[in-house]
């Protein structure tokens, strides 16, 4: 039966029902073979726009043809599951008792109680068992953007979406609060239509509204200028000087030019418990990321997206909010993690202590610049001495 046409339709419109009964909200097939969007790829990286990211190029080869992820791959399920919560991040100006806070933003894929990458993961394995039936002896393999596979160029061709302006895949009910997912097969299956119009049109409110103009054009990404990138990848360095206050309160990733989106005004809530916010993730706070240690790092957010750049990187950030925030209260945890044994959260705070400019942090960073022996942490806090001396903020 699955030898002719209409076998393989019944086997295609099986898959399709089952990936949507266990959750995805999007699918569709395409044929394994070059990504089209290769050569931009290629351009991307000879440009150093991935920055830190060297597996990217390390693995450029293996990115040419999806055999590279599974020998003789043949077909490819592409798949979204929506991710965006019911109603908006609630980022307003603090009255009352939230003055007790620094408001500290999670990019709204990561404020789910469980990592999407095991979610998703469980759902591809489902699917996977599924397809084994219906394929008897088929070899199939799931990926959730870990592999070598440009995902977005997959899906695009499967009908799941065009690219926008920002980078991000575009759905017209969904937007782009979804997450990716393939599942290959090393069998032949009938092909979706791919998706052929872009309908951004004249719009540039993604590109307009970058704090830190990580866009050099529409289409093109410099993930050396991304806040998610700044605040995620970048890890055990100190974010660039003239990047940090466009960080804003964002401590990890950030939403912006999806939040400014006008195809994201109406798309759907996501059905999956798993993505619904968290309280300590949708209303995070900077002060109480500033306290912690290694250990309790790990206990809080060791099972969550938050442990992909460290206690280092998270503690770095939340000090660089803390210092955009120019808030009296986090002088105080501020001043402790002078003594941090990483250089690069005293750099961060240094910088924080500056910014915010009161003069209480004075008498602490001079004590600190007496013993401290790397240079690059004396000329920040140098630099920070001198702003609050000043009454200005640092360079």
């Amino acid at each position: 039966m699955l030898g002719d046409s209409a076998g393989r339709e019944t086997v295609e419109a099986a898959i399709r029902d089952e990936a949507r009964r266990i959750g995805f909200d999007l699918v569709g097939i395409v044929p394994a073979g070059p990504p089209e969007s290769l050569d931009h790829f290629g351009d991307w990286l000879e440009a150093g726009f991935d920055g830190k990211m060297g597996y990217l190029s390390r693995r450029r080869d293996a990115y040419a043809h999806p055999d590279g992820v599974l020998t003789d791959a043949a077909s490819l399920v592409m798949l979204g599951m929506n991710y965006r919560a019911e109603g908006e991040p609630s980022m307003g100006p603090m009255t009352g008792e939230d003055q007790a806070t620094i408001p500290a933003r999670v990019a709204r894929y990561a404020t789910g109680s469980l990592d999407y990458h095991d979610v998703l993961r469980e759902r591809l394995a489902t699917l996977a068992d599924f397809v084994h039936e219906q394929l008897p002896g088929c070899r199939t393999r799931g990926i959730v953007d870990t592999a070598p596979l440009l995902e977005r160029d997959f899906a695009r061709r499967a009908g799941l979406g065009w690219f926008g302006k920002n980078t991000m895949l575009l759905d017209r009910e969904h937007g782009s609060w979804f997450f990716l997912a393939a599942l290959l097969v090393n069998r032949t299956l009938e092909p979706d239509a791919p998706h052929q119009t872009d309908h951004c049109g004249t719009c540039t409110a993604c590109l307009d509204a970058c704090p830190t103009d990580a866009f050099p054009e529409p289409y093109v990404l410099d993930a050396r200028r991304c806040i998610s990138y700044l605040t995620i990848e970048l890890r055990d360095e100190p974010i660039p000087v003239e990047l940090r206050e466009g960080l804003g309160e964002w401590v990890f990733g950030c939403d912006i030019c999806q939040e400014v989106c006008p195809w994201n005004r109406d798309a759907p809530a996501t059905h999956e418990p798993a993505f619904e916010p968290i309280p300590a993730l949708a209303t995070a706070d900077a002060l109480e990321l500033l306290g912690l240690d290694e250990s309790e790092f790990q206990q809080r957010w060791g099972p969550t997206p938050l442990e992909r750049p460290g206690r280092t990187g998270l503690v770095r950030n939340a000090a660089i909010v803390a210092g955009n925030s120019r808030r009296h209260e986090a002088i105080g945890p501020l001043v402790e993690l002078l003594e941090d044994p990483e250089p690069v959260i005293r750099i961060s705070v240094a910088w924080a202590l500056g910014r915010i400019g009161d003069s209480a942090a004075l008498t602490p960073l001079r004590q600190r610049r007496s013993v401290e022996n790397m240079e690059d942490v004396q000329d920040e806090i140098d630099a920070a001495i001198e702003a609050v001396s000043a009454g200005s903020t640092p360079r």
